[in-house]
């Protein structure tokens, strides 16, 4: 064995089909076993897996194999999120049908996931595409709808009047609709809702009871929520209505210089004027996302409308505004431009009055960094406060900051505190606001509320590739729910994307339907579901799959919460809340008793390249990894020889062509070489960069561990406490290193015993320590293990095998190391018993040849002595 190289082009197949067999993977929910749900976020069959998705799965695959080591039941799934747009423009563009593209990546991706040897479940494996699936989301639909958590209303949409179909807010980029370059407009369409605000005290305050998961994905979902408490009231308008609003900073309302409306406000659409008019045309031109408000031009158009300002009296000018929204608020904003940037830029654009609130106790303006400093508290980092280098030239932008105090500078703001709150240079920020809210309150003016910023999950997308949304108009019932019995409502295989627009909208037949009321002529809703449904509850399937319900309630609780989720910090918000909600919205419709999905989240760190590009004219062309040679310092096109600009180390993308391919690499190194790379070196929440020379070094520690298993000696005896020791510590310290996934750190330890085990002579416990090796490499190297196993003559498969044992006697260090210092240098380190008296240490210490020299005969005056640590000479 030890005279040959491992041959992962032979051995990866081998085992891979041992364990498909064996049926090893395969979860018994009826086992009586501690049970262990890990799961990695399922990927989009978008044709090839990339090196993002092998990071991904060998973490959670670790981690799946090592449990089943450990004795649990491990559901370990895998399937396909295969809804959504890109299906739907390869059909546009290659003129293939959706679903024929998208089940053919799935079997390449399928293909491609085993090769690499992964511990998953694939007799629990499903698309988000079939019938079977989204039937049974149908299902879950109706049932919210009957439950009120589902409602239709109108709302405002990106419509691309070339195409014909209403744009995802990513889709408008500068405008204009990404695929057909019109400028998007803004129209009111009847759209398919969620509720999910009903759930946002729940959702906020169930974050609280997440302790395994990462602290900024929290305050992610928290921000998003958005939990705000602030001063509702209305202005009195000359024109005689009054005008809702809603700050959450009441204790700058002495700062108000305008207040701003959407353009379909109803105070912009009475105006009857050719301006009021023409710019609320403009207005509906452009993107609705935050992102695009926050970076488009400020533009207004003044109302000739006023409205008095609560406490001074003064008449404010009312302006349609392109950056205030209906949906959110009340469409009207109480507009601050001295601590708000996007009012402070209006402002400057208007020529309206800009004032400056207040400071901060203590700040100190750091012009050349361009913030504010405030020293934090006592042991804690100073604050840094959002960008602000002058006044003239910036707004001061702040949330409320903890532990932070206030000096209000103007005089009212001033006059109204020193009477709410007695006087005083400095105030907190909820001293102020309350002192505002309560001089509302009681003279009858406005209210202390609490609003969110979270709005109703709008569901409706008009477009084929996706889940038909279960209804029926009908003129004489309205809108009623398809039968469960009819369920599913399966999208038409002959459709036509020719023509722009939703393909269900313009089908001949599908749409047409008797009433499941009254029998008469009716018509499919032709709305299909956002994707992001499919993916909120897709773990449920996982771990039940009746065929008559989505899932039984009870098998699910065997499984759920997920012990382990792992997956992209990009999904931190919009997926992880909807599946949140999902799971909540099924608690509250009574079909189950879970509330919070995942137990335990981790988001890793994307692999990362360098780039290779040449200049084109203005151009920047980028070749991929593949077709360079590399050298130390410099880079050069394969084809011609010719240098390429060797760029950053970013994330990997199509765009930059900074991709390798995962299959090139497998038939080159192996599955447990690119396997054992995606686990070494940096932190698994770290990017990791990609580097030819760290496979390479991968692939030659396999055959390192190879070659060490060939060493194994069933016959060999005797003792080497020393080694014994070693192992047992790495044992316990890879397993805890595993569990926290710290990866890196349990690789680490791997590299230390192999080592020791090399250097060691034949024993039983350097049998042990190499046979302990092979098994705590399992889960990370299992085809090599398994090979491994074979050779050492292992029962049945390395797969199904126990994790070494650990002597919690080993753990225990018997012996320490003594440094001996003389004349204020190291002379010497000793090995001494850990219990060893202070007389025993000095002997030893005076009895080193090195030491001795270093004496060479002079009087030693004092020895000073610390047990377990040092000897310390003095002459």
């Amino acid at each position: 064995m030890s005279n040959e190289r491992f041959d992962p082009s032979v051995a990866d197949g081998r085992w891979q089909r041992a364990w498909d067999e064996a049926r090893c993977f395969e979860a018994d929910s009826t086992s009586d076993k501690p049970k262990t749900y890990v799961l990695e976020m399922f990927p989009y069959p978008s044709g090839r897996i990339h090196i993002g998705h092998v990071r991904n799965y060998t973490m959670g695959d670790v981690l799946a194999r090592y449990r089943k080591m450990r004795g649990d039941e491990v559901l370990h799934p895998m399937g396909w999120d295969a809804f959504g747009m890109p299906a739907e423009n390869a059909a546009m563009e290659k003129g293939v049908h959706p679903g024929g593209w998208t089940y053919e990546n799935i079997a390449t991706m399928k293909g491609q996931l085993k090769q690499l040897g992964f511990a998953l479940d694939w007799s629990r494996e499903f698309a988000t595409c079939d019938p079977d699936y989204y039937g049974h989301e149908q299902a879950q639909f109706i049932d919210m709808y009957e439950a009120g958590l589902v409602y239709r209303k109108e709302s405002e949409v990106n419509w691309d009047p070339v195409d014909m179909t209403v744009l995802a807010n990513e889709q408008v980029v500068d405008g204009k609709g990404w695929r057909s370059g019109a400028e998007v407009e803004k129209r009111k369409l009847n759209q398919w809702f969620l509720k999910i605000t009903q759930f946002a005290d729940e959702l906020l305050e169930g974050l609280d009871s997440l302790e395994d998961w990462p602290e900024k994905v929290k305050l992610m979902q928290a921000n998003w929520i958005g939990k705000s408490q602030g001063l509702q009231f209305a202005f009195d308008l000359s024109n005689g209505e009054k005008l809702p609003v809603y700050t959450t900073r009441p204790d700058t309302i002495f700062g108000a210089s305008f207040v701003a409306v959407a353009a379909d406000h109803p105070v912009a659409q009475s105006l009857d004027s050719d301006g009021a008019r023409d710019f609320i045309a403009l207005c509906k031109k452009g993107g609705t996302t935050a992102a695009e408000l926050e970076t488009a031009e400020r533009l207004g158009f003044d109302t000739g409308i006023t409205a008095k300002h609560p406490f001074t009296g003064e008449a404010l000018p009312v302006y349609i505004a392109n950056f205030v929204l209906m949906e959110y608020g009340t469409g009207a904003v109480m507009a601050v431009p001295g601590h708000d940037q996007r009012d402070f830029e209006f402002a400057t654009k208007y020529g309206l009055p800009i004032s400056e609130q207040f400071v901060f106790e203590g700040a100190e303006l750091d012009k050349n960094a361009g913030f504010y400093v405030i020293p934090g508290p006592s042991g804690e980092d100073d604050w840094e406060l959002e960008f602000y280098h002058d006044f003239r030239k910036e707004a001061l932008e702040t949330k409320p900051t903890h532990g932070v105090e206030y000096e209000y500078l103007n005089p009212d703001m001033r006059r109204l505190l020193n009477e709410e709150c007695g006087p005083a240079p400095f105030y907190s920020s909820k001293a102020a606001v309350d002192a505002v809210i309560f001089r509302a309150e009681s003279e009858g003016w406005g209210e202390g509320t609490t609003v969110w910023r979270l709005r109703d999950w709008g569901v409706s997308r008009q477009r084929y590739w996706g889940t038909p949304i279960p209804f029926i108009h009908c003129d004489a019932c309205g809108v009623v729910p398809v039968p469960k019995a009819d369920l599913p409502v399966k999208l038409p295989d002959d459709v036509d994307f020719s023509t722009p627009g939703n393909p269900l909208e313009r089908h001949p037949t599908w749409k047409n339907v008797a009433c499941p009321i009254c029998g008469g002529a009716a018509r499919r809703e032709t709305d299909t579901l956002d994707t992001f449904v499919n993916s909120s509850w897709y773990f449920l399937r996982f771990a039940s799959q009746p065929a008559d319900k989505p899932f039984d309630a009870a098998e699910v609780a065997q499984w759920m919460p997920v012990a382990q989720y792992i997956g992209g910090i990009e999904h931190a918000i919009l997926h992880l809340l909807y599946a949140r909600f999902w799971t909540r919205a099924l608690a509250h419709v009574g079909t189950l008793d879970v509330k919070e999905p995942f137990a335990s989240l981790f988001t890793q760190g994307m692999v990362t390249h360098e780039t290779y590009s040449r200049k084109d004219g203005p151009r920047e062309i980028f070749y991929p990894p593949s077709e360079i040679e590399r050298s130390a310092d410099s880079a050069a096109l394969i084809s011609d020889g010719q240098p390429v600009e060797i760029g950053k180390v970013v994330k990997m993308s199509k765009s930059k062509k900074n991709v390798v391919d995962p299959e090139d690499i497998i038939r080159d190194y192996g599955a447990d070489a690119v396997r054992w790379f995606m686990l070494s070196d940096s932190p698994p929440e770290r990017d990791l960069p990609w580097s030819e020379a760290g496979i390479e070094g991968c692939g030659r520690f396999v055959q390192r561990l190879w070659r060490l298993f060939g060493q194994y000696d069933a016959g060999a005896s005797g003792e080497d406490m020393a080694l014994a020791r070693k192992t047992h510590q790495t044992i316990a310290a890879v397993a805890s290193d595993i569990e926290a996934l710290a990866f890196n750190k349990a690789v680490a330890r791997l590299y230390e015993l192999t080592s020791a085990a090399e250097k060691a002579k034949p024993s039983a416990s350097r049998n042990h320590a190499i046979r302990s090796i092979l098994l705590m490499a399992s889960p990370m190297m299992p085809h090599l293990a398994e090979e491994g196993w074979a050779a050492m003559g292992g029962e049945g498969l390395a797969a199904m095998a126990a994790w070494p044992e650990v002597d919690d006697a080993l753990l225990v260090e018997e012996e320490v190391t003594i440094a001996v210092q003389h004349k204020g240098k190291l002379r010497d380190t000793l090995t001494a018993p850990k219990d060893a008296s202070k007389e025993d240490l000095e002997a030893l210490a005076l009895a080193s040849e090195k030491v001795q020299r270093s004496i060479d005969g002079a009087e030693i005056r004092k020895v000073i002595v610390v047990p377990g640590r040092l000897v310390n000479i003095v002459t």
